[in-house]
């Protein structure tokens, strides 16, 4: 079971249940969090990266509940390119050195508030995007730092479906999760 962070205490603050219900954004970051954080450079100059298929169905079912997705990224890579399009991500933001420039970017862009945003971040960079947005995410191999900010924390490790257990999770608190939970 995922872990949760910064549970309010009274019933007055937001739950995270609550917080999940009102995304109507998922921002994703990719190198950690889509990917195991791995960089592999070929000698031809080329690199690679390995994205995790259950990922990807998650994220297509929950643009298909009607939840927005995006990508903020730090580096540039014409890998995320052709993934985001894979899945139908059209708000792409690559090479931003202040991820903040970004989300304020695609916040314009998307007519959606920074209270109905979550972001799933795995390391530093990413404390500032945690304090802009409604709902705080990380993957278990996040820096403890990062773990420590966010709302809730995947059991699993970025690049190995954490992005789909925070999806279901998402979903869940949506009422949206299409599929049947094991008995």
């Amino acid at each position: 079971m995922a872990v949760t962070r910064n549970q309010p205490s009274t019933g007055a603050a937001t739950t995270l249940t609550e917080k999940l219900a009102r995304v109507e954004l998922l921002c994703l970051d990719v190198d950690g969090v889509l990917t195991d954080g791995r960089l592999i450079y070929h000698s031809d100059g080329t690199e690679s990266k390995t994205f995790h298929t259950q990922d990807g169905h998650a994220l297509k079912t929950l643009a298909a509940s009607g939840v927005q997705l995006a990508i903020i990224s730090g580096r540039q890579s014409s890998m995320v390119e052709r993934r985001a399009a894979e899945l139908g991500i059209q708000k792409l933001y690559q090479g931003f050195d202040d991820k903040t420039v970004a989300l304020k970017q695609l916040v314009e862009a998307s007519a959606t508030a920074a209270d109905n945003i979550a972001h799933v971040g795995d390391d530093l960079p990413d404390l500032a995007l945690f304090e802009l947005v409604g709902c705080s995410m990380s993957v278990a191999d996040a820096h403890p730092l990062v773990r420590e900010r966010a709302d809730l924390v995947s059991d699993l490790p970025g690049g190995h479906g954490a992005v789909r257990e925070l999806c279901e999770h998402i979903m869940n608190a949506q009422g949206t999760w299409p599929y049947l939970s094991p008995a």
